[in-house]
């Protein structure tokens, strides 16, 4: 691959990265962990899907498993061969067993995920050689933007727990008691 042809497909990886951040935008206002996918096919963004485990009262509420159901629904098949799913977190076990069995042909990551990630950081169920199916793995595209919501989401979410303790306790901001 030449390198205009690398930063011309590094530009789209980005291209739908930005409707993936969007998606994840849509699960933060809802209070969900902002995290989003969009699925591709021939060019064409054909599912969209964020974090709803909340709001849906939902395990498997996770913003792949969505677009995986709404892709599939669209295509009329379970196999998404041909896919490009892009997601702005690395996807749990869950998730990447289901890219697997979806057989995704490719992953685009914004964050990896070190605590619970299965596409490289914890394990990587999606390049393992024991499966029947490999899923090709990008990393790292607008991993800035990305992993920022994450943690900001996250940081306003301790500082609201101690402005609720602190209310609860009679505790003023600042002092010490």
């Amino acid at each position: 691959m030449t390198e205009l042809t690398a930063t011309k497909e590094w530009k789209e990886h980005e291209k739908y990265m930005r409707e993936a951040i969007r998606q994840a935008k849509k699960a933060y206002v809802l209070t969900e962990v902002p995290i989003g996918c969009v699925i591709v096919y021939e060019g064409k963004i054909i599912a969209r899907g964020y974090n709803r485990r909340n709001t849906d009262k939902n395990t498997i509420s996770h913003a792949e498993m969505n677009a995986i159901r709404k892709a599939s629904k669209k295509l009329g098949d379970w196999r998404l061969e041909g896919c490009t799913m892009y997601v702005t977190l690395e996807p749990c076990q869950m998730c990447a067993g289901a890219i697997v069995q979806a057989r995704v042909s490719r992953v685009v990551i914004g964050s990896m995920n070190p605590k619970a990630g299965c596409a490289g950081s914890v394990l990587n169920l999606l390049e393992m050689d024991q499966f029947n199916h490999q899923v090709e793995v990008v990393r790292g595209v607008l991993e800035e933007e990305c992993s920022q919501m994450l943690s900001g989401f996250f940081r306003e979410l301790r500082e609201e727990k101690k402005r609720k303790k602190q209310l609860l306790t009679g505790e003023k901001q600042g002092s010490i008691m």
